[in-house]
């Protein structure tokens, strides 16, 4: 639908949002890690199904081959969070971290924003494993933990003016409440519709519920919902001398 670009959401509580750094490091070295192996397609196959998430691995229904497993079942409920099929999947899910993640780890502080990622990640792949649970085809990529940051967001700063760009080439500020009230209705739309697809909507669907479902939970005492606050991106703050009506 959209890849957001700016929102100028001023940090609140920390003075830097490590986490989310972090994660996108780790994201963007773990990608040009398994890329340069692009060049041996055994090796890359070997890291999608070693480190992916297969539900019917996770679900007891096969057994991946010794030579395969390089983790235990288990941990693939966040490993398969951090492998990316191309560049732009992973561009794409970047994006959404770096415009989101920072206000809701602000929100939340360092710990429990990491603690909050890593949970919509397990989410979204169980949401993706409840759904199609003999499937043999590993599920990669961070977007069920980004829809969870997309989701607490919309919570945390409905009112923020975002930078979005439509259609790919197509910059518009927009209130960040239709963008994401948008953005998550079409998730839950491709869900019923795109059964099967290429794109896990269920992954995105678990994440957003989990994000809605946690983000009461694990923010500061002091950081209300529905912040009332209307922040404008600086791209179109106007100088108060020489404002007009809109």
């Amino acid at each position: 639908m959209f890849v957001p670009i700016h929102d100028a959401n001023d940090l609140r509580h920390i003075r830097l949002q490590v986490v989310t750094l972090g994660l996108i490091a780790a994201n963007v070295i773990i990608y040009l890690t398994t890329a340069m192996d692009g060049l041996d397609g055994e090796a890359v196959l070997a890291t999608v199904y070693g480190l992916g998430y297969i539900p019917a691995v996770a679900n007891g229904h096969l057994d991946l081959a010794p030579a395969l497993a390089i983790v235990p079942d288990a941990a693939t409920y966040l490993t398969y969070a951090f492998l990316h099929g191309g560049l732009l999947h992973l561009a794409g899910n970047m994006a959404f971290l770096w415009v989101f993640g920072d206000n809701v780890e602000d929100a939340m502080g360092h710990v429990r924003f990491l603690l909050f990622y890593l949970v919509c990640a397990a989410a979204a792949a169980m949401a993706h494993g409840f759904l199609y649970p003999f499937s043999e085809v590993p599920l990669i990529g961070a977007s069920g933990a980004a829809s969870g940051v997309v989701a607490a967001y919309l919570l945390l700063h409905p009112r923020v003016r975002l930078w979005v760009l439509v259609f790919g080439r197509i910059p518009v500020p927009v209130p960040a409440y239709l963008a994401l009230i948008a953005w998550i209705a079409y998730q839950f739309g491709m869900l019923v519709i795109d059964i099967g697809g290429e794109v896990s909507w269920a992954a995105h669907a678990g994440g957003i519920v989990a994000g809605l479902v946690l983000l009461p939970l694990m923010k500061r005492r002091d950081v209300p919902l529905f912040d009332r606050r209307i922040v404008r991106p600086r791209a179109v703050t106007v100088v108060p001398a020489i404002r007009r009506d809109v």
